[in-house]
């Protein structure tokens, strides 16, 4: 992928560079017109209605109202021709600081007043800030931090950390924001950050929320030096969703499923998979009964559906079909890796109404095919030897199988390279 950012020769952003960021990744932003003289100020100021907003429009100054470059409130020609001026007058002790102003509608502030930002930490790579924003951030000191990327469960679970998050669900007659909006807008600033390797800080300050509309005011965006090398860029303490292992299947008797990358949200499907398995099923996959209520504990189904993807990878086959009336999750193929050895231990377990339609086979093909793309040299499973089918499948998809008379139990052994 072409990052974006790597374009720029510089290290700053503007502010109509950082909205066009924004806008490419869904963040919807308050019109911007940029001005490079008085005169241009006052036509775009007559285009936009009857108040306007006077900004800084500069390649080098950071935070543009340490240095006066804000003007709120401007109604008349003469107030934004005077602001123009007072701008330019701000910065003229900083060489070529000065490119003229951008101008924007003045905005009702009847809302809150939030910040997202990123910035880099030596030990975790990107992180991301969520909390109170407008001028008094610094002061109120109301935010959470999070690692990108996000998905709609642990953007939720950012906001409800900060004070504002009882605001924006309705407080003193106000009505509540949309939080599911506000989610899908930190999913899509958490996949800027995590895509756009190239950028060291942003910040959306403020970025206003209502029940009426969510708007970004201001964006500020710093990249990394251009001299310093893609490799040494600092990299996401989570691996993004590897959305490349998603693929369309279809079972013997002719229904469509997605094989995909488990997920965090897939915990309630989970809880009904697990329901569907039967004590035999249980058995072979365990190595023995293992209850119900156990399997699907929440801390336990919390390890296995937030996984980190650099070092197990979990596929889950799900069907959705117009009969049902939400997604089910019929099988489950797992590949752990061993640490300190470039290999992994296989799993599988598929629901008992949908075995003998070919998806354990499937599955674990694609847990094979994902293995060598991973680095990994060798796969292997651990089989009971009264598992009959599971015993045949993996000799199908190429496994040598010996037993283990220590152990008394089958090992099925795949080399990669």
């Amino acid at each position: 992928m072409i990052h974006a950012a790597q374009k720029v020769n510089r290290t700053l952003l503007t502010e109509p560079e950082s909205k066009e960021m924004l806008g490419a990744y869904a963040i919807p932003t308050v019109k911007t017109l940029i001005a490079t003289s008085a005169k241009e100020a006052v036509q775009a100021a007559a285009s936009l209605g009857s108040t306007v907003v006077l900004k800084l429009y500069s390649e080098k100054v950071t935070h543009k109202s340490d240095v006066g470059g804000v003007k709120l409130n401007l109604r008349t020609e003469d107030e934004v021709r005077r602001a123009y001026y007072d701008i330019e007058k701000g910065v003229r002790e900083i060489p070529g600081a000065f490119l003229g102003v951008v101008v924007e509608p003045m905005v009702q502030t009847d809302g809150y007043e939030l910040i997202l930002g990123s910035s880099i930490d030596p030990q975790f790579g990107p992180v991301l800030l969520f909390g109170s924003g407008g001028r008094l951030v610094e002061v109120q000191k109301d935010y959470a931090l999070g690692l990108p990327p996000l998905n709609g469960t642990l953007a939720r679970r950012l906001m409800e950390q900060t004070r504002i998050f009882t605001a924006l669900k309705g407080a003193r007659g106000r009505p509540a924001v949309d939080l599911a909006k506000l989610e899908r807008v930190l999913v899509q600033f958490s996949l800027l950050v995590a895509e756009q390797s190239w950028i060291k800080e942003i910040d959306i300050n403020p970025f206003l929320v209502s029940a009426a509309q969510m708007l970004a005011l201001d964006a500020r965006i710093i990249l990394h030096d251009q001299s310093l090398p893609k490799e040494d860029l600092p990299r996401l303490a989570i691996r993004p969703y590897p959305q490349q292992y998603s693929s369309p299947w279809k079972l013997r008797d002719g229904a469509s499923i997605i094989i995909r990358p488990i997920r965090p949200e897939d915990e309630p499907l989970m809880v009904k998979f697990h329901g569907t398995l039967s004590k035999e099923t249980v058995f072979f996959r365990y190595f023995g009964q293992q209850k119900l209520e156990l399997r699907i504990a929440h801390e336990r189904l919390t390890r296995i559906c937030f996984i980190d993807y650099d070092r197990e990878m979990a596929l889950v086959a799900v069907r959705q079909e117009s009969e049902i009336k939400e997604p089910e999750i019929i099988g489950v193929g797992r590949l752990v890796r061993r640490h300190g050895v470039p290999e992994a231990e296989f799993a599988i377990e598929i629901s008992d109404r949908f075995q003998r339609q070919g998806l354990g086979t499937r599955l674990l093909q694609l847990l094979v095919d994902i293995g060598r793309q991973e680095g990994l040299e060798r796969i292997f499973g651990l089989i009971l030897p009264e598992n009959y089918n599971m015993l045949q499948l993996a000799k199908k998809v190429g496994f040598s199988v010996t037993f283990d008379r220590l152990e008394t139990v089958n090992r099925a052994e795949l080399k990669l390279w």
